[in-house]
């Protein structure tokens, strides 16, 4: 099987920091195999940088969009990005 492995940064608003949306995105990346990381941003985003086969990101988006119990999506902003690098894992940074 040919693997076809992208890169996409998503950057998510709203009430999104202060109710737990790195760890629920962090246990999502564990069901879909995806590495990456999660961090929250000075401008009160948050930013997932996501690596893995095109139709697993595709279901992760998907779910991660949702968002955890409190949290209020406004909007999703959504870019494929060429990165060289390979992500091993998917981390929290903080």
């Amino acid at each position: 099987m040919i693997e076809n492995i992208k890169t996409y940064k998503v950057l998510l608003l709203g009430r999104v920091q202060g109710v737990g949306f790195r760890y629920f995105v962090e246990s999502i990346a564990g069901k879909y195999d995806i590495s990456g990381y999660v961090r929250n941003t000075f401008d009160r985003k948050v930013e997932v940088v996501c690596q893995g086969e095109e139709e697993d990101l595709k279901q992760f988006i998907d779910e991660v969009k949702k968002g955890p119990a409190f949290s209020v999506v406004t909007d999703v902003k959504i870019e494929e990005i060429k990165d060289s690098r390979k992500y091993s894992i998917f981390d929290i940074k903080f």
